[in-house]
This record gives structure tokens, sequence and C-alpha cells, in this order.
């Protein structure tokens, strides 16, 4: 059985590390967001999944976050837009509680990040969230299947509702002649949809998309964002993606935008 520990994040863009979390029994431990929108933010309802209050990040010198102040209601589907290196890993790491900030609080549904412990945050990331990647990060010794069956054997979901969840999945992304392939053995785009299934196969509240469809052509780019936005709405799932393409704009709720160290809600 594949280990926690096998499962890292790289300090670039999103890869695996600790975002499923610490397993249970039986597995390795794995200024235009101004006045008006701060307000709004202090005094967000409890139908506000995610809330930056003043969130900075700083690496080295270099500061990558500015006093971020935002709110992301449930079920949205937010895109984050910036050039490459502005931010746009940091912010989803920072939701994800991956990583902490260096001032401000992250909160999410209600509960400030930094005040839970690791291990806390680890079964948060475990239960609550799923992330889709640029690099897909399926495990290759393990079969479609098997993969998407991962953050439900890590949840200790019983095998037949984990296999009964996973071949669901498996038809809704149309990859039923899939299930017992090993991911080398896909298209890109399969192995995306593969990815789109395991991160959202255990149910999250929250879906963390860190540039998803970086690595494919434009038609098959546009094919898995329909897609991972009609899986992740069908289940009511919020939806931050990061990208640094704007065609994904037009898809989403809200647009936000990392200029300068500083987060804009920007117009559809």
């Amino acid at each position: 059985m594949l280990s926690c520990q096998n499962i890292y994040v790289s300090g670039g863009p999103l890869d695996v590390k600790n975002c499923l979390g610490t397993p249970g029994k039986g597995f390795a431990n794995a200024e235009r967001m101004q006045a008006n929108t701060y307000d709004r933010i202090m005094n967000a309802t409890t139908e506000s999944q995610i809330q930056l209050k003043n969130v900075s990040k700083k690496y080295g010198d270099h500061a990558v976050l500015e006093r971020a102040s935002l709110a992301i209601g449930r079920g949205e589907f937010v895109v984050v837009i910036g050039r490459s290196g502005s931010g746009k890993s940091t912010l989803l790491r920072l939701i994800g509680g991956l990583e902490s900030p260096d001032s401000g609080e992250v909160c999410f549904g209600g509960r400030d990040l930094g005040a839970m412990s690791e291990r806390e945050r680890a079964g948060l990331r475990r239960q609550t969230l799923g992330f889709v990647f640029q690099f897909f990060n399926l495990i290759p010794t393990l079969t479609v299947a098997e993969n998407i069956q991962l953050p439900l054997a890590l949840n200790e979901l019983p095998k037949a509702e984990s296999a009964r969840r996973s071949a669901e999945l498996l038809h809704e992304l149309d990859l039923s002649h899939c299930g017992a392939r090993f991911p080398e053995e896909l298209s890109g785009g399969e192995q995306q949809r593969v990815a789109i299934a395991r991160a959202v196969a255990h149910e999250p509240a929250l879906v963390l998309a860190d540039e998803p469809t970086g690595n494919l052509d434009l038609e098959t780019a546009s094919r898995v964002l329909a897609l991972l936005e009609t899986t992740c709405r069908r289940r009511g799932a919020t939806l931050v993606m990061a990208t640094h393409g704007r065609e994904v704009a037009g898809r989403a709720d809200r647009v936000l935008t990392i200029r300068d160290a500083r987060v804009e809600e920007s117009a559809l």
C-alpha cells in the first residue's frame, strides 16, 4: 500500500506534499482590495467559506502578498490570474494550509488556520480539500481506479464504497475504459481527468486547482476546464483556480488578479 510519505510538495507550484494530510490507522503519516472590500470581509456572513484578513507573505526580501484581504463564498468558482511568479500558487498554498502567512489571518469555515495545530490542518486537508495540479501527480504504480480511491482509503472509507465512488467518477468523466490502466498508458487529457476524479472523490468542500491545464493543448484544456467546473458545481464544491491565462475568466463567478503583491477584484 502506498505510504503518504511518498506524497510531497516542491517549493514551486503546488505539488503533492501533505495535500492529503495525515492518514488514519493503517497508513504512514502521509490599493484595489480597499476599505469597502475589507469591511465586507470583516463582516462576512457564515456563507463565506474562505477569508483572508490583511495577509502578507515574503520569501526573503521578496514580497509575494501584501495585506491581502478577500472572501470566497461556498460553491463559488473563483479564478486567480497573474503573471508567472506573481504569487498565485502561494495564495493557494495559504488557503490550503500548506504554508502560513507572515502576518494576517487565513480562515476556513470561520476557523483561523494559524490557530490550528499541524495535525488539525492535515486532517482538514485530508477530509475537506481536494487538489488538482499542473503535472497531474498521479501515482505511477497505481492503476487509474486505485489513484482515484487513494484519498478515500486515507479517509478510511470502506472498500465497497470506495469502489462505487471510483466507478461513478470514471463514468462521469468518460474514463470507464481506463480503470485498470496505469497513468503512463493515458494521454495528458485523460491523466488530468483522473486527477480531477481523485480530487473530488472524497466530496471535498473546496477544490484548489493550480494551473490545471498548463501542460495541455488548447482543445484538451478547454474540455478539462469544462469538466472540472461541472464536476465541482454538481457537488456544490468551491473551486479556486490559479492560472496565467485569461481565457478561463469567462467561466468563473469572480476573477482575482495578483499584481505587485496586491490582490485585486477584476471585472469579468
